[in-house]
């Protein structure tokens, strides 16, 4: 039908044959057209919709519906609700992503379709479409890498809000993520702006569990026995302490001499604990160590001598802040206007006179 004349409107205007016989030609090829590619993108879009409604509410198709509700997912979304949100936000913008392209894609066919209908010759807007699908290409590939890799990424779920993570060119919590950017507040407060397609590797510090890490230098001569007991001891604490202890995840673990130097042994204290947490929980690791080895007297690396100070007693004695050359000075311009006022103004002590004696006349 292409290139030929397309008529407009039936033959013979009074006849009601004629204008049935043009209705079932044209009108009726683009209102099949139009039907039909509606129909195709609606159950495009309610497929869309039912799987991202499935992700978001993190159970199988089979165990929807008819097949009763599941039980694994019930329980999983109870037990991390903030899991379950960044899956349900992960799931809308994809499925928002998804339906945009098949709207996008179902009427650019029916489009051309309805122009072909019409007799139009769509083989020149093939053509440029081609050529500008290629300029688009070459002139906007770290676009087009950054929406990919963007929709890749929250396909995998690598990442999201309020996760602390490490891209490479910045490191921080995780404010915003969209199909082409990634925002970044780091520790320092500066909000980095990074393209997807520029991250060739990421780093979730606060995804699943993590893990505290504590390392002590003791001294070279400790009992490595007492220190390990001693930090097993301090590790207990802060698996019963009420607040940060609902944050450790399992037993801790003392592992051997990590490292060795000429005044110093490396041991080293892991914990696993909740995401995110593994700051908090190694700080207060270290706090307790360090009271447990200050109880037990055992020096850190390099304080064998100050420890043994303190345990002799004999510490310095503190020093005055005010014994200072400039306050001695004013001391002694204090007494001098003391002296005036009391008119004993100090003076100088009187000098010797020299005196020569003059030979005497001779006779």
């Amino acid at each position: 039908m292409t290139g030929l004349p397309v008529t407009t409107g039936p033959e013979d205007a009074t006849s009601a044959e004629s204008w049935a016989d043009w209705f079932v030609g044209l009108p009726l090829k683009i209102i099949l057209i139009v039907v039909i590619s509606s129909i195709v993108l609606v159950l495009l879009r309610r497929a869309i919709r039912g799987i991202t409604n499935h992700v978001a509410d993190g159970s199988s198709i089979l165990d929807r519906g008819p097949l009763g509700e599941s039980a694994v997912g019930n329980v999983l979304a109870k037990a991390s609700p903030l899991s379950s949100a960044r899956r349900a936000q992960r799931a809308r913008t994809i499925g928002s992503v998804l339906r945009s392209t098949a709207t996008v894609v179902v009427g650019s066919i029916a489009f051309f379709l309805i122009l072909d209908a019409l007799g139009v010759n769509i083989a020149p807007f093939i053509a440029s479409a081609g050529v500008v699908g290629v300029a688009v290409g070459f002139g906007a590939q770290s676009l087009v890498k950054d929406f990919l890799s963007g929709l890749f990424m929250l396909l995998e779920d690598q990442y999201g809000v309020g996760d602390i993570v490490d891209v490479g060119p910045a490191t921080g919590t995780v404010e915003a993520v969209t199909l082409r950017i990634t925002k970044i507040r780091d520790s320092d407060g500066t909000l980095w702006y990074v393209p997807n397609g520029t991250m060739l590797r990421v780093g979730n510090k606060s995804q699943g569990w993590a893990t505290a890490v504590v390392e002590i230098d003791v001294d070279y001569f400790a009992d490595l026995d007492q220190v390990r007991a001693l930090l097993a001891e301090a590790a207990s604490r802060v698996v019963t302490d009420p607040v940060v202890g609902t944050h450790v995840l399992g037993e801790p673990t003392i592992t051997g001499i990590e490292r060795l130097s000429a005044d110093a042994v490396t041991l080293r204290l892991k914990v696993k604990t909740s995401p995110a947490m593994q700051w908090e929980v190694a700080r207060s690791l270290r706090t307790a160590t360090r009271d447990a080895l200050e109880r037990a007297d055992v020096p850190l690396a390099g304080q064998r001598d100050l420890m043994a100070t303190h345990r002799a007693g004999t510490a310095p004695e503190p020093h005055d802040p005010h014994d200072t050359p400039i306050d001695d000075a004013l001391a002694e311009r204090d007494a001098r206007t003391a002296a005036s006022g009391a008119g004993e103004e100090p003076r100088p002590a009187a000098e010797p006179v020299a005196t020569t004696e003059e030979p005497a006349p001779r006779g």
